[in-house]
């Protein structure tokens, strides 16, 4: 198992070596993981990862080969059956009849107001039912269940879309900037922003003009410098979107932001979800404890930096046009209201989309959003990033 870890990790081209792993056997042999699965986990990643960058490959690999290694008996320990399986096995599949006849609450003031009551009146747990807090079922508040608008609060993935607000804490992952890119023709595409030019210090040696100059010179060595040739384009890739239904493009924005890296040497990104509001962050294991304000943004880089937003645009329609709609805290403003405030402040500003165009109609938060990027949403395909790299050159 341990031969097959280190092999994976180097097919995933984690730089470790052979004396990473015989240092890791040599802690091992000397029982200080102490046989818990959590220990070995923080263990083996300090010995065998030298660069955070590597962190979200040594995770995908440390899942694949140690997948459901449970830890060793002992005291603490009440019960064998996860909870999530208990929870699943509560889970009621509901029938297109059953969903038709169930009726939403009308409106978010409503949802919100309901979900006061519920949670001064809730004493226990309860599963099943229309009313309470719960698993399963038909209540518009709770894990596992359908209503057609209501609340999800416990439950670790999407299941039928429906919800209009999510109250959990969830973890994201950052983009690996090192992906290898799948076709050439993503940097060609973003090849129509470069705008070079020479400018600073005379560093390089102009050939043609040292010629000219040694032969008007009599044939003595008259050298000529130039500045270096560089990119004028100042490109803020600002947001990807990360997280929730952006999980089946992780791919591709991968994909995207490592030939952006490549491609432009002033290059800023931020992360945030689903909808643009008062704070952004640079790494999605510290969102929590380090962000960024979005009206610092906006007064940190001028209005001649390029935007990019990248993301799905499906959400809540709530989550955009109302205070308070954000899935993960409460938002003073509207996100439409920082939407808006971009767009006033950067002319050059395109909205990138994952989600083939041709189902955008199907989904009310991607018109709005569509609207308020001023119809500059592309679809993140070659056609649509060639499309977004002429507006953006205008």
């Amino acid at each position: 198992m341990f031969v097959n870890f280190f092999l994976e990790l180097r097919q995933a081209k984690v730089p470790v070596s052979i004396k990473e792993y015989l240092a890791l056997m040599e802690a091992m042999d000397k029982d200080v993981a102490e046989s818990s699965v959590d220990d070995f986990y923080y263990l083996s990643r300090a010995i065998l990862v030298k660069d955070e960058r590597n962190l979200d490959k040594f995770d995908r690999v440390f899942g694949h080969i140690f997948k459901g290694l449970e830890a060793a008996p002992g005291e603490g320990i009440t019960a064998e059956i996860p909870e999530e399986w208990l929870r699943k096995l509560a889970e009621k599949l509901l029938t297109d009849e059953e969903k038709a006849q169930i009726e939403a609450l009308g409106g978010w003031d409503k949802i919100m107001e309901t979900l006061k009551k519920r949670l001064e009146e809730q004493q226990k747990r309860h599963q099943g039912g229309s009313k309470w807090i719960g698993t399963a079922r038909t209540s518009p508040f709770g894990a596992h269940g359908f209503n057609p608008e209501g609340v999800r609060i416990g439950q670790d993935k999407n299941r039928e879309g429906r919800a209009v607000k999510v109250w959990d804490k969830r973890e994201y992952k950052n983009l690996d900037d090192t992906v290898e890119i799948g076709t050439r023709n993503i940097k060609l595409a973003l090849r129509r922003l470069r705008k070079f030019a020479r400018e600073g210090a005379e560093v390089e040696l102009d050939m043609p003009d040292t010629i000219r100059s040694t032969a008007r010179n009599a044939g003595y060595l008259d050298i000529k410098m130039i500045p270096e040739r560089r990119n004028k384009v100042k490109l803020l890739l600002l947001l990807f979107d990360i997280g929730g239904s952006m999980d089946a493009h992780i791919r591709v924005c991968e994909e995207l932001f490592s030939a952006a890296r490549t491609e432009f040497k002033h290059l800023e990104f931020f992360y945030f979800h689903n909808c643009l509001y008062e704070k952004l962050w640079k790494d999605n294991r510290r969102r929590h404890v380090d962000t960024f304000s979005t009206a610092q943004l906006l007064h940190t880089y001028p209005p001649d930096y390029k935007i990019i937003f990248v993301g799905d645009a499906s959400m809540s329609p709530y989550e955009i046009a109302y205070p308070g709609g954000s899935v993960e805290h409460w938002n003073e403003e509207a996100g439409q209201v920082w939407i808006q405030r971009m767009a006033e402040t950067y002319r050059s500003m395109v909205w990138l989309n994952p989600v083939p165009e041709r189902h955008w109609s199907y989904t009310p938060s991607i018109q709005l959003l569509q609207q308020l990027s001023s119809n500059r949403m592309f679809p993140l395909t070659l056609g649509g990033l060639d499309s977004a790299m002429k507006e953006l050159n205008k």
